[in-house]
């Protein structure tokens, strides 16, 4: 299955779960550092369609322009809608493009790279709602093995900025576990 196809699925999976967020729902604390539900949407909705605007231009002007408006969940799924039409369209994947300065490269190491942010934060989602988390399992070793990549040496994560502390799993921890852990957050995470 495609890297493309994984992410389809998976955005799926994220949609019943913001599918039902409401107005009150904004303000709930995510396992995202000092982010609420606000926060964590709209950061998906400007990466979104941002990632989007890259495969269409080149590169995106700005990846934090996305914005919630009065309907939290139309917002996201219109970025979404977005983002699948552009990484739909024929030929995409062999297109060049920058993300965030870096690049350009193939379309297909951005569309992996939008395959963990869509992978970890559903997971963020599902802990925000304290539901129960069901990614597609291929789609988490994909990204796992593309996040592979994000250096563990603190000072090298501290330059991004990108990640969070790296934390530690048990021996034997399950992919989606690891994948949480190496991108800075803690599996064990609950809303309090």
């Amino acid at each position: 299955m495609t890297t493309f196809e994984l992410d389809r699925q998976s955005l799926l999976v994220l949609d019943k779960i913001v599918a039902g967020a409401t107005d009150q729902d904004l303000s709930r604390p995510t396992p995202c550092a000092g982010w609420t539900l606000a926060d964590l949407l709209r950061h998906q909705v400007s990466e979104n369609h941002a990632f989007a605007e890259a495969l269409r231009r080149g590169e995106a002007a700005d990846w934090d322009a996305g914005r919630l408006g009065e309907d939290a969940y139309a917002s996201y799924a219109a970025s979404v809608d977005d983002f699948l039409a552009a990484y739909g369209e024929e030929g995409a994947m062999r297109r060049q493009v920058k993300i965030h300065e870096i690049g350009p490269f193939a379309a297909e190491i951005a569309a992996a790279m939008h395959l963990v942010d869509t992978v970890v934060h559903g997971w963020d989602l599902a802990k925000t709602f304290g539901v129960a988390y069901e990614p597609v399992p291929e789609a988490v070793a994909a990204a796992l093995g593309f996040a592979a990549m994000v250096p563990t040496d603190p000072a090298e994560r501290a330059v991004s900025g990108a990640f969070g502390a790296l934390v530690e799993v048990p021996e034997g921890a399950g992919e989606l576990d690891r994948l949480i852990g190496l991108l800075g957050r803690d599996p064990g995470w609950k809303l309090s």
